[in-house]
This record gives structure tokens, sequence and C-alpha cells, in this order.
């Protein structure tokens, strides 16, 4: 605590402060809230984008194994190229995060007769597992960015609940003591004053 004037305007600037701190906490506390509500709820689409993620590969896994090599692999994955991820922004608590909202794919051509009959439903199920992905990658980003945020939310509730507000509370006391002596003092030399002119007037 730095070292404060002793004085009336002194007082009613800590005093304002005071206020001003008491005012703005509410606030910080709900956005805090807000934020940690926010964490939770990343933290289970990101679970359930996993467990998708998770199910397509299931599905894919007999009809990648239908092929014999890598190559025949790295085939069926040159089919779907992703071409743009499609998001908009939302502002949650005063941050702007990014939300998915669609992917967009280039599908290379092939020839139907040379290829197996189950080559669409493979590609739909990889254009999936593609669009989970990134899906997965906007909430991870979401999660950051709220999770700074959180931080530096937190960072300032503690600020005020833990130093400014008793720091201001410490020396509106100080001040009052100091200026409740003051006037003691002064009371005490006003009598003292007022009997010895009494006193030189008998």
């Amino acid at each position: 605590m730095g070292k404060i004037k002793l004085t009336k305007s002194e007082l009613k600037t800590q005093r304002d402060s005071m206020k001003q701190f008491a005012r703005f906490l509410p606030t910080l506390l709900l956005k805090k809230q807000q934020l940690q509500m926010e964490m939770m709820r990343c933290q289970k689409d990101l679970l359930k984008n996993e467990l998708q993620e998770k199910e397509q590969k299931e599905i894919l896994k007999p009809w990648i194994a239908l092929f014999g090599t890598n190559t025949d692999k790295e085939k069926l994955l040159q089919f779907v190229t992703l071409s743009e991820v499609i998001k908009t922004d939302r502002n949650i608590a005063g941050v702007d995060v990014p939300v998915y909202k669609s992917t967009e794919f280039d599908i290379s051509k092939y020839d139907l007769f040379n290829e197996p009959l189950w080559i669409d439903n493979a590609i739909d199920v990889l254009k999936n597992m593609v669009a989970i992905k990134a899906e997965h990658d906007i909430i991870e980003e979401q999660y950051r960015l709220i999770g700074h945020e959180l931080r530096v939310t937190t960072q300032r509730v503690n600020l005020f609940e833990k130093v400014k507000i008793p720091e201001c509370k410490e020396n509106i006391r100080v001040i009052q003591i100091y200026l409740g002596d003051q006037q003691t003092a002064a009371v005490g030399r006003s009598k003292i004053a007022k009997r010895k002119l009494q006193e030189t007037a008998l």
C-alpha cells in the first residue's frame, strides 16, 4: 500500500474509488461465470466431436481395409480435397470467437466403372471426417480464446476483491482515525483557549 494523504480530500477520493470497484465487481463476477459456462460447453462440444470422429472412423475402417496397399488408401484420400471452412464470429462475454458453419469440398472426378461400387459412400464418410476435424479445430480455438479471457477476468476479480477494495477500506479507516484524532485535538485546544480567555477576563 502506497503512502496516502491524511486529508478530507483523500478520504473522498478513497470512498469514490471503493464505490467504483464495488460497482464493477458484480459485472466482472458475472462475466467470469459466463466464461466458465462457455468453457464447459466447449469441453462438451469437443467430447461430442471426438465421439463423432470415432464413429466415422469405424464406418470407414472396413472400406479402407478393402484397399490392398497404402497407395490405394492414398488414392481414396486424393478424391476429397477441403476447399473452404465456413465460419462466423460470435461475441461471448466480450470476446469474439469463431463458430463453425460448414465445409466446402472439391471432389476429384473418377471413373465409376473402374472404382468399387461403394466409393461414393466412402467419399461421403471421408467428407464427414474432414468436416468433423475442421469443426474440432474451431472449437479448440474457441476454448483457447475463452480460456485466455477467463484468466484475465479472474485476475481482475482477484485484484478488486483481494487488493483494491480491502486497500481502500484500510485507507479510509486510517484517514478517519487521523481526522478524528485531529478533530478531538482541535476541540481540546479550543476548550483550553476558551478557559484561558475566561481566566484572563477575571
